[in-house]
């Protein structure tokens, strides 16, 4: 299993922060870039929930390929931190990729529909129309131990391939009782 050392993010909506994190499991999650409409369409999951995912001992954690001034516009409401990445030295550490088949998958093509009508439903922030890394992110999720071992971690097929919320927390709490 992969070992995360000890490092210091810098989230945009907030302190910074220490990963691993003592006593708690970290859910490192990869996101596309600032305002992606298939990204909040996800993490609005995460915020209907995030009380539920805290009381499991798990502290959320977001990282965008934008720059921190663009991330910060879309992300001061979320209760967990953002994190910006432009130069995506995380991603690369963690062997989260872009590619094509982020959106052609036609898996995802009803949820960047659904994702784009709740946006200009509930009038968000629309995204920079140019990206400086593109559009075609996939997202990556790891979960961290207090320790900093990578317990479970899941590569994107296509922009909307992550874990739900009831499959982070079902890998919680199938961890054997030393890792929880």
């Amino acid at each position: 299993m992969k070992h995360v050392p000890i490092r210091e993010l810098r989230p945009v909506n907030g302190a910074p922060l220490r990963v691993p994190l003592a006593g708690k499991h970290v859910h490192l999650q990869f996101r596309r870039f600032a305002g992606c409409p298939v990204c909040n369409l996800h993490l609005r999951t995460i915020v209907q929930r995030h009380d539920e995912i805290v009381a499991n001992g798990v502290q959320e954690v977001v990282v965008f390929h934008s720059p921190a001034d663009e991330l910060r516009e879309h992300t001061a409401d979320l209760p967990f931190p953002a994190v910006a990445d432009p130069d995506k030295h995380l991603y690369r550490e963690f062997g989260v990729e872009s590619g094509r088949r982020a959106l052609l998958d036609p898996r995802v093509w009803t949820t960047i529909v659904r994702a784009v009508v709740r946006g200009l439903v509930a009038r968000e922030r629309l995204p920079s129309p140019t990206q400086p890394n593109g559009r075609l992110g996939l997202p990556g999720d790891f979960l961290i131990a207090p320790d900093g071992t990578v317990v479970a971690q899941k590569y994107g097929e296509h922009a909307y391939d992550q874990w739900s919320v009831d499959e982070l927390l079902a890998i919680v709490k199938g961890l054997p009782a030393g890792v929880r």
